[in-house]
């Protein structure tokens, strides 16, 4: 699931770096990408969230820490 959810985001947003842990169903996301320039927090996690939100939906998922952040 590693690879898909790094696939959905670099599909979806222009990312600089990307690093993807996952753990059952658990993930730690780091992203670094021009897109998240001039945004809050919650604007980033949300941007990210909505790369990812098929595997929340449907419990691939329970758990997602997000480090999100503009180079």
């Amino acid at each position: 699931m590693q690879e898909e959810i790094i696939a959905r985001i670099e599909a979806q947003m222009d990312v600089a770096s990307i690093r993807v842990e996952v753990d059952g169903d658990r993930a730690l996301i780091e992203v670094v990408s021009e897109a998240f320039a001039g945004m809050n927090r919650v604007q980033k996690q949300q941007a990210v969230y909505a790369c990812i939100q098929e595997y929340i939906a449907d419990g691939r998922l329970h758990a997602v820490t997000i480090r999100a952040d503009a180079p």
